[in-house]
């Protein structure tokens, strides 16, 4: 039996309101993941579904929703263009668009058709699972308002991912979320776009992990990843720090700056 239920129209659910200071709504086309990464030790959504009675991995069911959750973007989207402002939509917070999995194919085309209907949206598709998206999205290159990103909060993950990411198709943006940042990484052959046969890298965000027992951070990690985004001329977020005891600090300066910036959409 496949789970469902109705969203809320706030928080993590339908994404009116986010705490996610780099986008303005967040959606989740289902609910549920597993495990791939290190960086998915102390995955905050795990935690979050497991409150509300969802099982999480690879033998969990996956948790659908109705129409009204489905709605939410095209009043987003009319909204956006009413104001002539485009806005960002994180897709998805609770889940992996490109996870592998039978039962997820009609919902994910459901997504295409539903990304194609809001034009006044840009949708940042981040994924653990960059290697999927070619042979899942419908697309020989992402529309304009497709935005493709990854993860990776180690060198080991971010090499991999943005090896084939940036070896897929082509989007206005090309990005990674080095969130939870656990260890010094360098991302500075993909931003200077020298690696043979990739695109080059077009944003990177980095933080702290949150919570419970989250794992430290090192400013000089942020540091590095900083300047080498300086250098490449690549706009660099730092979304946050945490206290001691994983809660979140506020807006975060690095060198006394605030370090929010946003990449100009190439097409």
């Amino acid at each position: 039996m496949v789970a469902r239920a109705q969203g809320k129209e706030k928080g993590l659910v339908m994404g009116k309101v986010t705490t996610i200071s780099w986008t303005d709504h967040t959606f989740s086309p289902w609910w549920g993941c597993q495990r791939v990464a290190p960086e998915c030790e102390r995955c905050y959504a795990e935690a979050f579904a497991k409150r509300t009675g969802l099982k999480w991995g690879p033998q969990a069911e996956r948790r659908f929703f109705g129409n009204k959750h489905w709605e939410a973007p095209l009043r987003w989207n009319e909204a956006a263009a009413f104001a002539n402002v485009r806005k960002r939509v994180f897709c998805s917070s609770m889940a992996d668009v490109f996870e592998d999995r039978d039962e997820l194919y009609p919902w994910r085309e459901k997504l295409w058709a539903l990304i194609e209907r809001t034009p006044w949206l840009d949708w940042l598709l981040l994924t653990k699972r960059p290697e999927n998206i070619s042979k899942m999205v419908p697309w020989p290159m992402a529309p304009p308002n497709v935005w493709l990103g990854t993860s990776g909060g180690t060198q080991k993950t971010a090499d991999r991912n943005l090896e084939h990411l940036l070896s897929g198709i082509a989007a206005p943006v090309l990005f990674l979320s080095a969130e939870p940042l656990l260890e010094l990484i360098s991302v500075e052959r993909w931003v200077l776009g020298i690696e043979p046969g990739c695109s080059k890298l077009g944003w990177v965000i980095a933080g702290a992990e949150s919570g419970p027992k989250a794992r430290p951070m090192d400013d000089e990690w942020v540091r590095a990843l900083r300047n080498e985004c300086s250098f490449a001329d690549v706009p660099f977020f730092f979304k946050q720090r945490v206290d001691m005891r994983g809660n979140k600090l506020p807006e975060p300066e690095l060198d006394g700056v605030v370090w929010n910036q946003f990449p100009k959409r190439s097409r």
